[in-house]
């Protein structure tokens, strides 16, 4: 999604602008400031960013400061009871993650882990060794990649390379291109969990394009009554989804059996990444204008909650158990700790480097975060929140994913598994 200013005056003078200047020179600007707020002597974020080159990484020995206490939840709004006995039983069960939790599967378990970071600035891919943390290959793509998505059943990885109206599709045995399908502006790439459709957020249009994953044949094209559409989940039977409207500040509920529009809401903001809770009865949506996540009724279609997390609240992943998601807060330079049970912030780790998307590593002790403005990506410890590497990677680094990871199948983005 573009880049975003603070909640003063900025992001409304960039988004009252979004329209008479280009996605690139939004980043390219806004780097330069938060590269001199954030890393000016005296700044509160953690020191120190590599001035290794590219292709090298620079261990950290820093501990993340943390925000805010750590030993119990803030807490949050007691969640609502369910309607009736029998479906308070059944949330109790039920974790739509649960394939998550374990190890890899057989068609996967032999690739080499590779992150695969998209360079929005640089237009090309930064490969990097999980094992070594090393940048070992790079090769152009585009302009303005966005994501990199895998497949839903995890045979390619596609780039969703935004102004060259493509994804390139990477075999992950050799880890390099080996197609590239035309597609209408693709900002972000999801699949319906049956696996039968290809969702396309056209964000330039407020549009999501529905393709046949196979021939990439178009099925259907459905307007959204919202502005900025980019990001999704979909719900645990796989009947509906949530999609944000970043620049609007709607959330909006697609019928996927009609492939119609069901409902909208107007939580305000900048929304941005969704998820769906565990139980599968809420979903999570990261407001980047209102500093916080909302916790979202997809039924009544009503904002429940809202949790404050910190400066510019941007992407989401779920922890290797399932217990807690993490939400980068991209302008405060922090990484916060939902608690799912609790519906409350556990903890905030200071991390610095402009946290964007996240990945989990399969075994769960590591959180991958791009660092969007400064053109790295750092690694920090799930247990601690202690920054282990930051390695320089390109331009813009945005919607990196690790791969291969724990899962049945992919359902986009870059890299949600169920």
């Amino acid at each position: 999604m573009p880049q975003s200013g603070s909640g003063t005056s900025c992001p409304h003078t960039e988004y009252a602008i979004s329209e008479r200047i280009s996605r690139r020179q939004l980043v390219q600007a806004l780097g330069a400031t938060l590269a001199l707020s954030v890393f000016s002597p005296g700044a509160s974020l953690v020191q120190g960013a590599s001035s290794a080159p590219v292709g090298s990484s620079t261990p950290s020995g820093e501990t993340s400061s943390q925000v805010g206490p750590a030993a119990s939840p803030t807490p949050g709004p007691t969640p609502p009871p369910t309607e009736t006995e029998t479906s308070a039983a059944a949330a109790q069960t039920t974790n739509v993650w649960a394939a998550t939790t374990g190890g890899l599967s057989a068609a996967v378990a032999d690739l080499p882990p590779r992150v695969y970071v998209p360079n929005e600035l640089g237009g090309d891919i930064a490969v990097i060794d999980p094992a070594s943390m090393q940048v070992v290959d790079r090769f152009w793509v585009g302009r303005t990649p966005h994501h990199v998505t895998p497949a839903h059943d995890l045979d390619r990885l596609y780039v969703n390379v935004m102004d060259s109206n493509r994804l390139v599709a990477i075999d992950p045995r050799s880890g390099r291109p080996v197609d590239s399908i035309p597609v209408a502006v693709p900002y972000n790439l999801y699949f319906t969990p049956d696996g039968t459709k290809a969702v396309v957020a056209a964000e330039r249009f407020n549009r999501l394009d529905f393709y046949d994953p196979t021939t990439w044949q178009p099925i259907a094209r459905l307007p959204i009554p919202g502005s900025g559409v980019d990001h999704l989940d979909f719900s645990a039977d796989g009947s509906f989804l949530l999609v944000s409207c970043e620049f609007g500040g709607q959330v909006v509920k697609v019928d996927l059996d009609q492939l119609a529009v069901a409902g909208v809401l107007r939580v305000g903001g900048l929304p941005i990444d969704v998820k769906l809770a565990p139980d599968g009865t809420v979903f999570y949506v990261a407001n980047q204008g209102r500093h916080g996540v909302s916790i979202v009724d997809p039924v009544a279609m009503q904002e429940l909650a809202f949790l404050p997390t910190g400066r510019g609240a941007h992407g989401l992943a779920l922890s290797r158990d399932t217990q807690v998601l993490f939400v980068s807060n991209r302008l405060a330079g922090t990484i916060s700790v939902v608690d799912f049970a609790a519906w409350g912030v556990a903890t905030s780790w200071l991390v610095g480097g402009s946290p964007d998307m996240l990945q989990v590593s399969p075994d769960g002790q590591q959180l991958w975060a791009s660092g969007r403005f400064f053109g790295v990506v750092n690694v920090i410890d799930t247990n601690t929140g202690r920054l282990l590497y930051r390695i320089p990677t390109g331009g813009g680094p945005h919607g990196l994913t690790y791969f291969p990871q724990p899962g049945r199948y992919s359902i986009g983005h870059n890299g949600v598994y169920r």
